[in-house]
């Protein structure tokens, strides 16, 4: 099935990238608390006689903030607005450029080419993402796997990376890289044909072909839930993989395929969706916000003024 698609013949790559960097950096301040408490719920791990060191989201964030600080839960967001900024607007940046070539002269685009466009674009933020990912899920779960869950030694993004770049090199920096392109790619697969589909199904604005912004943002809203929830398995494995320190007793993983067997063999299948909820939480408002951002234009602005 085809769908129109209309996209500027004048495609400039320059606007793109700066509407990404700035929806990102806005949405990344609005959900980084969730996305810490995901990060905690997801590395934990059921002991043998059941206990848990979060009961629920809610009591994350209690013992969280109790033993280290609201600011506490803001560890790692410097990470995040180094990189993050990058990666979204790459990624948003990307699935529009591969979407401007797949197009067709009438301006068709099948869901085919949509899908295709997508995983494309998921595949360069991958290269940003994970060593982004490694360093703030070291960051993040600090706390989870201190003594008492209060952290005593000063733990910097720095400090994460210079010891992992003299111990394993450059490469150190991507582990986990094969369940984040899984997550990625597939993430994006799914996300931006869903969220063009929605996105044309609202109203526009007066003598535009634009659509509001409430439209904007409840297209990324559910597309974003959808396919959170989709790929949260892969966001699973990826975060136990990349998480450096466990707690006594925790196991250890040998790749993609052992963390799989091992998490549903030991904690059932509910535990490949664990932070699930907490994940929808974060994904869903930050892509709305994102998009939002995104559709205003500040990037056409800033540009038309510096180079015009």
């Amino acid at each position: 099935k085809k769908v129109v698609f209309k996209m500027s013949q004048d495609f400039q790559l320059l606007p793109k990238i700066i509407n990404g960097a700035l929806g990102s950096m806005v949405g990344v301040v609005c959900v980084f608390p969730l996305d810490f408490v995901k990060t905690r719920l997801q590395n934990q791990q059921i002991g043998p006689n059941g206990e848990r060191q979060y009961a629920s989201i809610a009591d994350c964030f209690r013992k969280s903030i109790r033993n280290e600080g609201i600011l506490g839960m803001y560890r790692g967001i410097s990470v995040i607005f180094l990189l993050v900024t990058p990666e979204k607007a790459v990624k948003l940046a990307a699935n529009d450029y591969f979407r401007h070539h797949l197009t067709q002269p009438d301006g068709t685009l099948s869901l085919t080419r949509q899908m295709l466009a997508g995983a494309a674009a998921g595949c360069f933020q991958v290269c940003v993402a994970t060593p982004m990912e490694f360093i703030k899920i070291q960051l993040q779960d600090a706390g989870r796997v201190a003594k008492d869950g209060r952290i005593t030694e000063r733990i910097t993004a720095t400090s994460i990376s210079l010891k992992m770049y003299r111990e394993r090199g450059i490469i150190g920096l991507y582990r986990g890289i094969g369940p984040t392109a899984f997550r990625d790619i597939l993430f994006s697969l799914v996300y931006f044909p869903l969220f063009a589909g929605l996105h044309d199904l609202g109203p526009r604005k007066p003598n535009s072909e634009d659509a509001v912004p409430w439209v904007t943002f409840m297209g990324g809203l559910f597309a974003g839930c959808t396919s959170a929830f989709v790929v949260t398995p892969f966001d699973v494995v990826k975060t136990r993989l990349q998480a450096l320190k466990k707690r006594a007793g925790e196991q250890e993983f040998n790749g993609i395929l052992d963390c799989f067997v091992k998490t549903w063999r030991h904690e059932g299948v509910t535990a490949l969706f664990k932070g699930g909820l907490c994940r929808v939480m974060v994904i869903s408002p930050l892509y709305g916000i994102v998009q939002v951002i995104y559709f205003l234009g500040v990037g056409e602005v800033i540009c038309n003024k510096l180079f015009n």
